[in-house]
């Protein structure tokens, strides 16, 4: 194991500023829904976050997402904290070719303060990348945050995850801070 050091970026937006015309943008493709947060949703929650990071970098930023269980985990301590905001935390469902809607995307929110939400994951299965669904998200999610009455959110990203930086940067974002995540990582 070696410890190595991750640089991430904080970026935030302030709701009010975001343009009409980004909340509209949002247009699934056909087949592809998005279905608000329910307890039952759990599992798809946890199952689709695990696809979405097992193989990426944030897997070694935060190991246990790359884990099935640890993504269980995680979702089971999201949804149970005091702060978690249902109303931005979100599931993409493909059902296009398949016998039962399979879930491709994820978002959580929790509040950060009584004026701030914080988006906690924010992951599309890679087979499902670049179809608009991240962005679809992430709108759902920052309009459940200002139904609630934040506003401003706030998310962080590892500076390599380069398309995800591109799209909330094309969503309103900004970077606000630079921050350095201490993990222990394997390498072969």
């Amino acid at each position: 194991m070696t410890l190595t050091y991750f640089k991430r970026y904080r970026m935030e937006i302030r709701l009010d500023s975001i343009a009409p015309e980004f909340l509209r943008s949002c247009h699934l493709p056909s087949g592809f829904e998005l279905a608000p947060w329910d307890p039952t949703l759990l599992k798809d929650h946890a199952e689709v976050k695990y696809l979405s990071f097992s193989h990426e970098i944030d897997a070694h930023v935060f190991p246990c997402l790359g884990q099935r269980q640890g993504c269980r985990q995680l979702m089971e301590e999201i949804s149970s904290r005091e702060n978690f905001v249902p109303e931005a935390t979100w599931l993409a469902y493909r059902r296009a070719g398949f016998d039962s809607p399979q879930p491709c995307g994820t978002i959580q929110g929790l509040r950060a303060s009584a004026k701030e939400g914080a988006i906690q994951n924010i992951g599309v299965h890679p087979q499902c990348r670049g179809l608009g669904i991240g962005r679809c998200l992430l709108v759902a999610a920052l309009q459940g945050f200002a139904k609630v009455g934040c506003r401003y959110a706030h998310l962080e990203v590892t500076v390599q995850n380069v398309d995800a930086i591109r799209l909330y940067e094309r969503c309103g974002f900004r970077r606000v801070e630079t921050l350095f995540k201490v993990a222990d990582v394997v390498y072969a």
